[in-house]
């Protein structure tokens, strides 16, 4: 194992595992996280595939385990002195400075309203980092003079083009949403637009020059980027009828969206991978059908989805098993009876089968597990948004949650001959304890070992506010050994993320891809799709996974000082 070393800039201060597959580097200060962050994308290292920074840390995401032990390896190594190069170039953001809390920042800072203004636009700020919604990026200043606290009682909605402060940080609000930031003016500058070639338009590394103005263009529901996502997908929806083949979705059922291996690279924008929650099962369809493994699929769930063949299909369902009733209408003869009654049949879980034109599949409520997932030979062919066809409901990006008397057009092209015969479906959660083993970390050391003993000891049982963004868990509360608060740092799917009352959230696919709560463990990555079967109601038992070659911590060192972590 390395040697410790003392807190120092111009170096990584410590390398903590998050997960199997991701490492965090702690850094000194903002000055280091920009380095960092340009030095892996400038060169990336061997298996690198993502890079995310944040107030403190950088993190990185490896594309295997074993590369994220070399990966944690060659931080250690690494001269952060060189300053960072901003190749981002200028971005000058016009704003009216009439915000409901610029009389407050300025009593705060004791600036008054004008210096406050006069602070802001005199001096050019820097994105350090991405987060909270694609396009959100916090800006580091010149100086500490604008640092002030968050909201104590965060507003439930705030405007798109809202400028604001909170801690060291300026941002714009792209999108109407819950926030919890100091408002000082606003901006009709769109700050993330999927038609232009960079949809975010401050990046990190982007320098940021606000310009105070008199007035604006307002960011209405016109022109907001939520409205152009709602407006693309209407255009997408009014071409569907001229669908010739693919599948009308005559119920959606409870949730039933379109998702595929999800879009990975983007973390830089705040936008998540996303994409199917049980990846196994998502593959084992398109592999049924011919189709490549992440080919565009529905992901259902809790049975109830409903959908009929327009043009003859070949379709595979795997997943949760469940019956799979199959029926043709009245009026399609029988070709043996001649008989134009209904017809009903089932077909098999994780099995290839025809879904002639007209003919209707239901999905059933599982006999265990939770997700479904229905392929059709060619893949559905909606629209990509930055190289997937996943919807993120977190962000808001890819196709809208199904409707019924949508049309679903159906790819012309799969990748080899359909399967001829069933597969081997694994075992699924059902009525009693999942066990999933987690790695502890990055922020074990939030909490003493009585709370991580009773993470492992109890029974913690699914809650029905649980969706795609992470499971929330009900149990006995674990109390934090550590006050205040966390900066800002990236999270990943698997993080067992702590909140103040105590109770995990469990981060799946649509997760945020920041969060200041600390993170006690997470789930390894093989074991993901076991944790996306588990429905509401299941109970989940934690367990640190055995030592191995890809779990051992001992290749990172720690800052002896201890400092801020």
């Amino acid at each position: 194992m390395p040697p410790a070393s003392s807190a120092r800039p111009g170096r990584v201060r410590a390398v903590r595992p998050v997960g199997t597959r991701t490492v965090l580097a702690v850094v000194s200060g903002t000055q280091d996280v920009l380095a960092l962050q340009a030095a892996l994308l400038e060169s990336p290292l061997p298996g690198q595939q993502d890079v995310l920074a944040a107030a403190e840390t950088v993190m990185v995401r490896a594309e295997s385990p074993a590369a994220a032990r070399r990966i944690g390896q060659a931080l250690l190594e690494l001269d952060l002195t060189a300053p960072a190069e901003q190749a981002g170039g200028l971005v000058v953001i016009d704003t009216v400075y009439d915000g409901e809390d610029l009389a407050e920042v300025g009593q705060l800072t004791g600036l008054g309203a004008d210096g406050v203004i006069a602070a802001h636009t005199g001096q050019v700020w820097t994105v350090a980092f991405a987060g909270f919604a694609p396009g959100f990026g916090y800006m580091v200043g010149e100086n500490q003079a604008l640092e002030v606290p968050r909201r104590s009682s965060p507003r439930t909605a705030v405007p798109a083009g809202s400028v604001a402060l909170a801690g060291n940080y300026s941002a714009v609000y792209p999108r109407k949403s819950p926030g919890g930031w100091q408002l000082i003016g606003r901006t009709g500058a769109k700050m993330w637009d999927l038609d232009r070639p960079e949809p975010a338009l401050a990046s990190p590394g982007h320098r940021v020059q606000f310009r105070a103005v008199r007035d604006v263009v307002t960011l209405t529901a016109e022109s907001s980027d939520e409205a152009t996502q709602e407006s693309r997908q209407a255009s997408v929806r009014q071409a569907f009828p001229a669908t010739t083949s693919g599948l009308r979705v005559l119920s959606p059922g409870i949730h039933s969206l379109i998702e595929d291996l999800g879009r990975q690279g983007h973390s830089a924008l705040g936008v998540s991978a996303a994409g199917a929650l049980d990846r196994a099962s998502l593959r084992r369809a398109n592999r049924l059908v011919g189709n490549a493994p992440s080919a565009a699929a529905i992901e259902t769930v809790a049975g109830g989805l409903k959908i009929q063949a327009v043009g003859d299909q070949v379709l595979a369902v795997a997943g949760a098993p469940s019956a799979h009733n199959v029926v043709t209408p009245s009026g399609f003869p029988d070709e043996e009876s001649g008989s134009t009654e209904d017809r009903q049949r089932t077909v098999p879980v994780a099995a290839p089968f025809a879904l002639l034109d007209g003919e209707i599949l239901t999905i059933g409520v599982p006999d265990a597990g939770f997700r479904s997932y229905v392929a059709v030979r060619g893949g559905i062919d909606v629209p990509e948004v930055l190289g997937s066809r996943s919807t993120d409901t977190m962000s808001g990006i890819g196709p809208k949650p199904l409707v019924a008397g949508q049309l679903l057009p159906s790819g012309g092209a799969a990748e080899s001959g359909v399967v001829g015969s069933p597969e081997i479906q694994p075992d699924y959660p059902s009525s009693g304890i999942t066990v999933l083993d987690i790695v502890a970390g990055p922020r074990a050391d939030w909490f003493d070992q009585a709370a991580l003993d009773s993470l492992c000891a109890q029974d913690w049982t699914v809650k029905p506010e649980s969706n795609r963004v992470g499971m929330r868990l009900q149990g006995t509360p674990l109390e934090r050994s550590r006050t205040g608060e966390l900066p800002s740092e990236g999270t990943v799917a698997g993080a067992i993320q702590m909140p103040p009352e105590g109770l995990p959230v469990l981060f799946l696919a649509d997760h945020p891809i920041t969060g200041g709560y600390p993170v006690i463990g997470v789930v390894v990555d093989h074991q993901l799709d076991l944790a996306a079967q588990v429905p509401i109601g299941g109970r989940i038992r934690f367990r640190i996974a055995p030592k191995t070659d890809f779990t051992r911590t001992d290749v990172t060192r720690t800052d002896s000082t201890k400092k801020s972590e």
